[in-house]
């Protein structure tokens, strides 16, 4: 391991976004484009939807994302062993020059555009890039490995931005060359379609660099893999490819994104006994509905105060309503009343902590995007679904702005980037 040197910090504020030769999939060598992309590692939900995603084809990204071995040093060292195998087999490809990649997301009512590079890693501290969750050590720990082990970023984090208009900069070179015949054209089973465009012309990068250089950034999504990025640099002595991590950038004034929750699937705590704890801290209402009306209660409820789903023994529980006397007594009162009364922060330090004594690891409790997964997994396991609704993103933003960071997996923007389109190599291609 390199001792880290002086970082050679550039002299301009804000975004330093730098062009790369993005490896991509040979469309000759793959099934289809759609049947070897992935959404995101921690997205994926496991057992299931992992093995759909290697069954569809054996050059699906989830081989790289999320490689299967018994030991953590086994599943990185296969994951190198497979991406250098499809680089000598020309399953993947490096683009001939250097440059952006014009993203974009249709689908489901929406329309997301945005540019991927590699940016400048920066502390939170630089005001540059403001994450808004607190992370996982385990989780970047294991990220960091596989980084280190493949010498690649794998798939770009979502950042947000808020440009000065369709007009200007970043956001003009976006819509031009969203005009112009991509380079790629797919569309994925959850039925959004995706199209990416190379930009390589030096006027229009220098354009996105000078707009991007007025702009501060905050996560959307990719709190681990951001302090993971942050983690490398440091191994390494600078100037350095790791000085620098793969990104999609969005423009939220010109493409709002969709704010969704992400719940807790609770493995050793069966529904009867977390509804037992309950009694005089919280008001419990049994809801025998479909799932879609459980949720309407459930963000009916929301509007008044902190509101949660228990799932998993064939019915819904609203919960809501905490005793005052619970919340001050485990909610640290140090913090901003934003971040005091988010359902995510009431969660974990009245309920997880203080009430069931469910400690925050993965073998007691995981973190689930999807809501129709979660119940089913927690009535499959006989575990507890904790169903949460989704933040405001004004919320998100001025807790980020003030540095205030929400307790981890508090939300989910989308749409998300789909891994596979693009990876970025911290070695030149060819010497991998």
């Amino acid at each position: 391991m390199k001792t880290a040197g002086p970082r050679d910090v550039p002299t301009r504020m804000g975004l330093d976004l730098t062009p790369f030769r993005g490896l991509r999939y040979n469309p000759d060598r793959v099934r289809s484009l759609a049947a070897v992309t992935s959404p995101p590692y921690d997205v994926v939900v496991r057992p299931d939807g992992l093995h759909h995603l290697e069954s569809a084809d054996p050059h699906n990204i989830v081989r790289l994302i999320l490689p299967q071995a018994p030991t953590p040093a086994a599943r990185n060292e296969q994951a190198a062993h497979t991406l250098h195998r499809w680089l000598a087999e020309g399953v993947l490809t490096a683009d001939s020059e250097p440059g952006f990649y014009v993203y974009e997301q249709r689908g489901d009512g929406l329309l997301q555009r945005g540019v991927i590079g590699a940016l400048r890693v920066s502390e939170p501290s630089a005001g540059v890039v403001l994450p808004h969750e607190d992370v996982m050590p385990h989780i970047v720990a294991d990220r960091a490995a596989l980084m280190r082990a493949t010498r690649a970023n794998l798939e770009p984090l979502l950042l947000t931005y808020r440009g000065d208009g369709p007009g200007t900069g970043a956001t003009a070179v976006i819509e031009r060359t969203s005009g112009r015949s991509p380079l790629v054209c797919t569309t994925t089973e959850d039925g959004f379609d995706h199209r990416l465009w190379a930009v390589t012309d030096p006027a229009e990068i220098s354009e996105v660099q000078r707009d991007l250089t007025r702009h501060q950034a905050m996560i959307a999504d990719g709190h681990h893999r951001w302090a993971t990025y942050l983690r490398l640099r440091a191994e390494h002595a600078s100037p350095s490819p790791w000085d620098y991590g793969l990104v999609l950038l969005v423009d939220t004034a010109r493409y709002p994104l969709r704010v969704r929750a992400i719940h807790r699937l609770l493995h050793r705590l069966p529904v009867a006994d977390a509804l037992s704890t309950l009694t005089g801290l919280f008001r419990v209402r049994d809801l025998r509905v479909p799932l879609a009306d459980a949720l309407d209660a459930l963000a009916e409820a929301a509007r008044a105060g902190n509101a949660f789903l228990l799932a998993g023994d064939g019915a819904f529980h609203l919960v809501d309503q905490p005793s005052p006397d619970l919340l001050a007594r485990t909610v640290p009162a140090d913090r901003p009343d934003a971040w005091r009364t988010l359902d995510a922060t009431v969660l974990h330090a009245a309920l997880l902590e203080e009430v069931w004594h469910i400690p925050d690891s993965p073998e007691h409790i995981a973190y689930i995007h999807d809501t129709a997964a979660t119940v089913e997994k927690a009535e499959r396991d006989g575990g507890t679904a904790v169903l949460l609704h989704p933040v405001r993103e004004d919320v998100v933003r001025e807790l980020a702005r003030q540095g205030v960071t929400m307790p981890r997996k508090s939300t989910s923007f989308g749409p998300k980037p789909a891994s596979g389109l693009v990876l970025r190599a911290l070695t030149p291609p060819d010497a991998l």
